[in-house]
C-alpha cells in the first residue's frame, strides 16, 4: 500500500455530504481472508507504536504500590494504589475501565492486581500487558512509557477477520494520518502467515461516513 493510494482515498472522503460541524475521526478497517482463527498461532494481540497521536486523548491508568505512587500521580491520568484496593468493587472498577485506554501496573503487586481487577479488565482486554511494557519495576520511570502509550494502538486478531483502528482526525495534517495508517498496515502484514495475501481489502471511513476502499 502506497502513500499516493491513501492520499486519494482520504480526499475522496472529503465530500460535501460527509462534512459535519465537528472534527471527525478517521477509522482504518483491514479485512482479512484465508486465515483460520481457530488455530492459536494465528491469534495475535499487537501493540503498535504510531509515529503520531491519533486525534483522541488516550488515558492511562496506573495501579501501583507505595514505591511508585508519587511519581505515577505526576504523569498518569488515574492512579490507584494498593491502599485503595479494599474499597474497590466491580462497579467502581468498571467506571474507571470505561474511561481508561491502557493500564500499567507494578510487577511485584501483579497477583493482587489480577485478583482485584482481573474479572473486569480481563474481558475488556485492558489488563496490564507485559507485551506493551505495561508491567513495570517498582523503581520504573513512568514518563517515557506513558508518552509511548499515548501513541500506541492495540490490534486484536482473535475473534473476527476484520481489524478496526482509529488512525487520525480531520484536524491533523494528512501526512500524519497516512503515516499512522502505514504503521498499522505494515505491522499487521508482518504477523500474517501469508502477509499481503491474507489481506482481503483495506477501507477508510470518517466517523459519520460509509467506508470506502483504498483507491489503487
Amino acid at each position: 500500500m502506497q502513500k499516493t493510494e491513501l492520499q486519494k482515498t482520504l480526499r475522496a472522503l472529503k465530500t460535501p455530504e460527509n462534512k459535519r460541524n465537528f472534527s471527525q475521526k478517521y477509522d482504518l478497517i483491514i479485512n482479512l481472508r484465508d486465515l483460520d482463527l481457530k488455530q492459536q498461532d494465528n491469534q495475535k494481540d499487537l501493540f503498535i507504536t504510531l509515529p503520531h497521536e491519533r486525534g483522541k486523548a488516550i488515558r492511562i491508568g496506573a495501579i501501583v504500590g507505595p514505591e511508585l505512587a508519587q511519581s505515577a500521580k505526576a504523569v498518569a491520568d488515574t492512579v490507584i494504589t494498593t491502599e485503595q484496593f479494599p474499597g474497590l468493587d466491580k462497579k467502581k472498577i468498571r467506571k474507571i475501565a470505561s474511561t481508561t485506554d491502557f493500564f500499567i501496573a507494578q510487577a511485584n503487586i501483579m497477583p493482587e492486581v489480577a485478583k482485584v481487577f482481573g474479572r473486569v479488565l480481563g474481558p475488556r482486554g485492558k489488563m496490564p500487558n507485559p507485551k506493551a511494557g505495561c508491567v513495570v519495576a517498582p523503581n520504573a520511570n513512568l514518563a517515557p512509557l506513558i508518552e509511548r502509550l499515548k501513541h500506541t494502538v492495540k490490534i486484536s486478531i482473535k475473534t473476527q477477520l476484520s481489524i478496526k483502528a482509529l488512525v487520525g482526525s480531520e484536524t491533523m495534517p494528512e501526512e500524519q494520518t497516512i503515516e499512522n495508517i502505514l504503521a498499522i498496515y505494515d505491522a499487521v502484514v508482518k504477523v500474517l502467515p501469508k502477509e499481503t495475501e491474507n489481506i482481503k481489502n483495506v477501507l477508510l471511513k470518517l466517523t459519520m461516513s460509509k467506508p470506502i476502499k483504498v483507491v489503487a
